[in-house]
Parts: structure tokens; C-alpha cells; sequence
């Protein structure tokens, strides 16, 4: 029976063959935790009193979307953290290592064909490398953690093919946002989605990261681009495992087959309350911002970093604008550093934080005051979601955000790019 990338991975790890409908228990490669979850892992392990933890090895927790702590009930978390994972010889990731989506692919523990699994919705990330990683709830992971394995019904795949070429001033950030508001955030409710084509064969990794992270807000369970010598060439750099990369069989069966010519799409923006509620940013032209905010597990990697500085270099943000910055990792901050990417950020006005989620979550850094305007980088902007239900979210991309950051209104960056 041909198989879509989905049914070959979780066949492979329930060990027997299945189709999309069926229900198994699958061996997992990975797991994670994060500061949002991790205590509520730690704490349905002590409940079901699990006396040794079977994927131990293979599980890792980051301290992230509060980080450095921001008031005495955080800090208790991350105490208890940093606790447990010493106790059990786990690997944490403590402040300032930065968002678990960008460490974990740093370490290399997740190749193609793996199954992984994340207390955070957006594990869907590393399906760009390959692998079938999805969003677990707290005490399912706890059980993952504690077995090795879990359930998982297979998904039905939709397969969408993106040909042609992005444009100039557009972005993988743009071409998402597209899809999102075409399919909508129900669109792809419980399935996995395969992404093809030139289009996505030309998309560096650092890009392919940010199409498979928003997989979730069109309700995919997954989002996955096969590997190809991109893959294999960033992966090489990070581990010496042997890769064993899963592909679909040509006549696989899918539930849905879209469409997009890149050539066509213009740089988007995702207005409130609703990621699916998107529209060309020319449309908003000239709309006042109060915070600009590049970072996240979704753009704030080096190359977002340095799309950002080249737009700022000679240049000051907007006097009546907040810009914060957040490296998603050390490690990027370092090579962005290095770059004088940094450098350039800081001397435009830029405001850098401690690596990790910064703003996005709503917990601390950036939390807009009332009716305030905010235009993000990250993949949420539902009510709330940086910490105050009376702001209004926009998200667009780091070129989108940094232009807009420089003249202090919403702005289409395509005149401004050099």
C-alpha cells in the first residue's frame, strides 16, 4: 500500500503497517518539555508514580517563555525544574539558552523519519527537517516520558505544492501567512500537511523552520518537508547519526492537494484577533504601530536577525516606537554578535533581550499597555497573547516589521529593502 510521509513514520514506529485512520502505540525518538509545561510533566509523573523514566535519555526541558523569571510563582517552577532534571540526570536548558524549538534543533536530536513529541503546540517545527513532531499535552507527555511511547491516530495528509518564485521584500513568513488565511486556522484540523515544490525546495533551513512552525495555526497536527541536501547538509554540522530520511510513496493517498504560485504572493500581515484574518499589508498602510517585536520560535533566527539589520544599517527606529529584539537562541545571538548584526540593531534603537520567547507569551518583556498597537514576528495574536487582551496583534514578517519599526506606521517593506 503507498504511504504519505505520515503513515511511513508512524508504521515504522508502531512497528506494523498502518493508514490514516488507524490507531497505535508508537515508539518516540524525542520529547520535550518547556517552562509553560515542564512542572505540570514533573507533577502527572508523581501521580501515576513512575518509578524510573524510560525516554529519559531522550528527553530534554528548556527554560524559555519566562526567562529570566519574572515573579516568585515562575521562579518556584523553575526551581523545581532544575530540581527534577538533576535528580534524574535530564538535560535542561536553562535562562538565556533560548526557545526550545530553536535549542532542540541545534543539539541534533531530531532527524528525519523521527517521531517526536513536545509539550508545546508549536513542536510541529521540526517537520521541516523531516520528522513527524507534534504538540503534546502535559500528562501525555508525562506518560511518553514515563513508557517511551504513546497513541497516536494516524492523520489524513494534505499535500500542498508551492511553485514559482517569492518575490522581492517577500518571505517564508508571508508565504504561511497566504496559506493560513486561505485555508483558515481549521483548515487542516488533525492532519498532516506535506509541503512541495520550487518554491519550498529554494527556501534555506532557517526558512523552512518558519512554514513548518505555523503548521498548527491552519490545525495541522503536523507539518513536514521532505529533506533533501539542505537538510542533510545543516544536519551534518550538527550530529555524526546516521540520517535515514522518509519520503512519500508517488501514488500516496492524500485527503487534499493545494496549489499557491509564489510569483503572485505579496508580503501579508495577520490582523486581530485571528491568525487565519489575513490581508495584503499594503491595505494597511500607514496604520500608527507602538511596539515592534522580531524574535520568537518563529523568526527569531540569524537570518531574521540579519533581514532586520540590513533594513535598519544608518538608520533609527521611529521615535514613537518600541522595538524589542529576541535571539532565538544563544547560539544565534553569538553568530548575529559576530556579524555585527547586533551591533547595527542596538545603534537603530533596538531594544535586545535575553534569548528565548521575550514577548510573545505575555509573562514579561513588552507586554503593550491598553489599545496599544503591536506588530510581531510571531505566529499568535490571539486576544491576550502578549500579555494584555486590550492590545491588538499583528504579525508579519522580520523585513515587514523592521520597516515598519523605521517609519512608525504599518508599511509594505518591498521600497524599502535594498
Amino acid at each position: 500500500m503507498a504511504k504519505t510521509i505520515a503513515e511511513k513514520i508512524l508504521s515504522k514506529h508502531a512497528g506494523k503497517s498502518l493508514k490514516a485512520g488507524d490507531y497505535a502505540i508508537c515508539t518516540v525518538d524525542f520529547c520535550l518539555g518547556q517552562d509553560g509545561t515542564s512542572g505540570l510533566i514533573i507533577d502527572a509523573l508523581d501521580k501515576i508514580k513512575a518509578k524510573r523514566l524510560s525516554a529519559g535519555s531522550r528527553f530534554c526541558m528548556v527554560i524559555d517563555h519566562s526567562a529570566p523569571s519574572p515573579n516568585i510563582g515562575v521562579s518556584a517552577i523553575h526551581k523545581k525544574m532544575r530540581i527534577f532534571a538533576k535528580k534524574e540526570s535530564l538535560k535542561l536548558y536553562d535562562i538565556g539558552c533560548g526557545v526550545c524549538h530553536q535549542v532542540v534543533l541545534e543539539s541534533g536530536n531530531v532527524l528525519p523519519g523521527d517521531l517526536v513529541a513536545g509539550a508545546d503546540s508549536h513542536t510541529c517545527t521540526y517537520g521541516a527537517l523531516g520528522a513527524l513532531s507534534t504538540g503534546f499535552g502535559s500528562t501525555d507527555l508525562a506518560i511518553t516520558l514515563a513508557s517511551g511511547k504513546n497513541w497516536f491516530k494516524v492523520p489524513k495528509t494534505l499535500k500542498i505544492i508551492v511553485n514559482g518564485r517569492l518575490g522581492k521584500g517577500v518571505y517564508s513568513k508571508d508565504l504561511i501567512l497566504h496559506i493560513i488565511g486561505d485555508l483558515t486556522a481549521d483548515g487542516a484540523t488533525y492532519e498532516a500537511v506535506e509541503f512541495y515544490g520550487s518554491a519550498i525546495r529554494a527556501l534555506s533551513m532557517d526558512e523552512r523552520f518558519t512554514i513548518s512552525n505555523m503548521a498548527v495555526e491552519m490545525g495541522a497536527k503536523c507539518g513536514i518537508i521532505e529533506p533533501d541536501h539542505k537538510t542533510f547538509k545543516w544536519l551534518k554540522a550538527l550530529t555524526k547519526k546516521a540520517i535515514t530520511p522518509v519520503y512519500a510513496d508517488k501514488d500516496a493517498q492524500y485527503a487534499d492537494i493545494k496549489q499557491y504560485n509564489a510569483c503572485k504572493i505579496s508580503p501579508k500581515i495577520a490582523m486581530p484577533h485571528q491568525v487565519d484574518n489575513v490581508t495584503d499589508i499594503a491595505k494597511l498602510k500607514g496604520k500608527p504601530i507602538d511596539e515592534a517585536f522580531i524574535g520568537t520560535c518563529t523568526n527569531g533566527r540569524f537570518e531574521d536577525l540579519k533581514i532586520a539589520a540590513s533594513i535598519f544599517k544608518g538608520r533609527k527606529v521611529n521615535s514613537n516606537v518600541r522595538l524589542i529584539v529576541a535571539p532565538a537562541s544563544r547560539t544565534v545571538f553569538l553568530k548575529a554578535m559576530k556579524a555585527g548584526i547586533i551591533k547595527t540593531l542596538i545603534e537603530a534603537g533596538a531594544n535586545v533581550v535575553t534569548p528565548g520567547c521575550g514577548p510573545c507569551v505575555g509573562t514579561h518583556n513588552g507586554v503593550p499597555a491598553d489599545c496599544e498597537v503591536v506588530l510581531s514576528t510571531a505566529n499568535r495574536n490571539f486576544k491576550g497573547r502578549m500579555g494584555n487582551p486590550h492590545a491588538f496583534i499583528y504579525l508579519a514578517s522580520p523585513a515587514s516589521v523592521a520597516v515598519s519599526a523605521l517609519l512608525g506606521k504599518i508599511t509594505d517593506p518591498r521600497s524599502y529593502i535594498r
